[in-house]
């Protein structure tokens, strides 16, 4: 997935941030503890397509680097 769009796009429930999960073709919200679908290479951000993350696949997600200025 191309870095500037997913730079662009956020959680449609928390507008929040989004981590690419490539292995398992999906983003990730931290916050909303939401997992949206990536099919075709078109990321489906729709709520009701999502998936409920585990405390364990949370707890694999690495800290997210600051935002360089």
């Amino acid at each position: 997935m191309d870095t500037k769009l997913l730079e662009l796009l956020v959680c449609p429930v928390t507008k929040g941030p989004l981590d690419l999960q490539q292995e398992a073709n999906e983003l990730w919200s931290r916050s909303a503890r939401l997992a949206y679908p990536i099919r075709n290479g078109i990321p489906i951000l729709l709520e009701n397509e999502a998936r409920t993350l585990s405390d364990e696949e949370l707890s694999q997600l690495k800290p997210r680097a600051p935002l360089a200025p």
